[in-house]
């Protein structure tokens, strides 16, 4: 299986989420977390996933001139695609209740880009889920936001939390894209590099 043939590598996951963390442990992949702040801006003109793309390859432009041969590290980047714009982190209570709202009733995309540096090459893969709500009360809006405080996430809410519990209607593509990695996609990757190798 994967982590067998990962036994010579050393995987470096460049994120702080905890969500992420918990991802890789469960595909029993042995893995060290590296952080580098990076100032997450991108050119206004890029859409859907070439904001993620360019956003993943940027992390890891922060952390790839320490890399040794036989290191992998794994960036990533996630938004919420509504109405031709990305939705971001909320910066406050009022904004991340203004984002759901907005998401309420309509359906969404989830957008993903992971990014795999090693010394030498880089690759870059993305997914996107489909996301559909059912209409919300602001009282709904309210009492999730008071409660589960989502201000660390893209479009202000997690899909494992009560939200995507009493919300969610419909949902076309992977799961885990939308809590924040799509692991097949992951898995299929890192799969493919090492036996390039």
């Amino acid at each position: 299986m994967l982590n067998e043939k990962l036994k010579d590598y050393n995987i470096i996951l460049a994120s702080a989420s905890p969500r992420r963390h918990a991802f890789l442990k469960s595909m029993n992949i042995d893995f060290e977390v590296r952080l580098k702040p990076v100032d997450e801006i991108y050119p206004k003109h890029l859409k859907r996933t070439e904001i993620t793309d360019y956003l993943a390859k940027l992390k890891a432009e922060a952390l790839k001139d320490n890399l040794k041969p036989k290191d992998i590290l794994i960036t990533s980047d996630t938004i919420v695609w509504l109405k031709d714009k990305a939705i971001e982190k909320p910066k406050n209570e009022a904004d991340a209740f203004r984002m759901i709202k907005s998401l309420s009733d309509k359906t969404h995309e989830v957008m993903t880009s992971i990014c795999f540096t090693q010394n030498s090459e880089q690759t870059l893969v993305n997914t996107t889920t489909k996301v559909t709500f059912k209409a919300l009360t602001d009282d709904e809006i309210w009492y999730y936001i008071n409660t589960y405080k989502p201000l660390d996430k893209a479009g202000a809410y997690g899909i494992q939390e009560w939200i995507g519990a009493i919300a969610i209607t419909n949902i076309e593509g992977s799961y885990n894209n939308v809590v924040g990695l799509p692991t097949h996609l992951l898995y299929e990757t890192l799969n493919a590099i090492v036996e390039d190798h």
